[in-house]
């Protein structure tokens, strides 16, 4: 029998530092899907660039006096017609005698009007129908998800065509905000339903369903305020694309009246006079293109910066 009192006994060395990768730091702020995409995109000249772009035109349209003191209504002179640049017009003058600069100072108001006008219908409608039939699903998700695949098979500048031309006597821009966002809610309707999807097996909706809250609550406190990232480079997107087709409604002859500035009025009035006086087109054409290009760079931006799959391929 071993002897307690003789035997050897081999103990290891007792650890009196702590080592580095057990460390907790408290001070540190947790993570989240916003705040890393926020740390991604101030890292990026070209957000900067968008993000500047962007409030350009958004203060243009909000506080057109900062940009141009000549009146909306009273700038045309037909003494001035196909003019070039002069002092207090940079730009020269339209066919009719009017100040282009003045006219796409002012015709920015419309057309961010109609975009975020069209954006919010086609947002609100999309994230309702979404979040119903991908929290709720069963009958109501079939019933949602067959309603959006019938919009979203008829292209919406042809149903707004229809729509304007039906009501031709009341245009405005509610009223053509309304017939482009009216039906084009439904690529949004499918972006939230995956997300929503997504978001419902989360386990902080498992624990809500467990502590007896109500659907309707859980939808609302929690699944959708976790399901907004997506909507957010969605209605970005789609912002850009309601200005556009604002403008081609315009062109067409059935979006907003003559009367009314905007950019697409301004592009269809000044194809008349091409040959001859080419910059009455282009440079509400350029307004036009800078506009779109903003916001459409700031949606990808930001559907690079919340999807981690394009921060790994980075």
């Amino acid at each position: 029998m071993p002897d307690p009192t003789t035997d050897t006994h081999f103990v290891a060395p007792v650890e009196t530092e702590t080592i580095s990768v057990d460390a907790v730091r408290i001070a540190e702020k947790p993570r989240n899907l916003w705040r890393d995409a926020w740390s991604d995109l101030r890292r990026r000249p070209l957000f900067w660039f968008s993000v500047v772009l962007a409030l350009f035109f958004i203060v243009m349209a909000l506080f057109p006096t900062l940009f141009t003191s000549t009146p909306p209504d009273d700038n045309c002179q037909l003494g001035n017609s196909n003019a070039g640049p002069a002092a207090g017009h940079p730009l020269g003058f339209t066919f009719q005698g009017c100040d282009i600069y003045a006219r796409i100072v002012w015709g920015a108001q419309t057309s961010l009007a109609v975009g975020l006008l069209a954006t919010a219908i086609g947002s609100i409608v999309g994230l309702i129908m979404g979040a119903f039939a991908g929290f709720y699903g069963g009958w109501l998700d079939s019933l949602l998800s067959r309603i959006g695949d019938i919009f979203f098979a008829i292209p919406y500048i042809l149903a707004a065509v229809v729509v304007m031309t039906v009501f031709s006597q009341y245009r405005s821009v509610p009223v053509l905000a309304l017939a482009i966002g009216g039906f084009a809610w439904a690529s949004t309707a499918r972006v939230v339903r995956a997300e929503v999807l997504r978001v419902r097996q989360a386990d902080f909706v498992v624990a809500s369903r467990a502590l007896g809250r109500s659907k309707f609550g859980i939808l609302v406190g929690h699944v959708i305020p976790n399901a907004l990232a997506p909507l957010l480079v969605v209605s970005t997107l789609a912002l850009a694309a309601s200005i556009v087709a604002e403008a081609t409604l315009s062109f067409l002859g059935v979006g907003l009246g003559s009367s009314t500035m905007s950019w697409g009025n301004d592009i269809s009035a000044a194809q008349s006079s091409l040959r001859v006086a080419p910059m009455a087109l282009i440079y509400p054409s350029i307004a036009l293109t800078l506009a779109v290009l903003a916001f459409v760079t700031l949606g990808e931006l930001i559907r690079d910066a919340i999807d981690p799959r394009a921060r790994a391929r980075r």
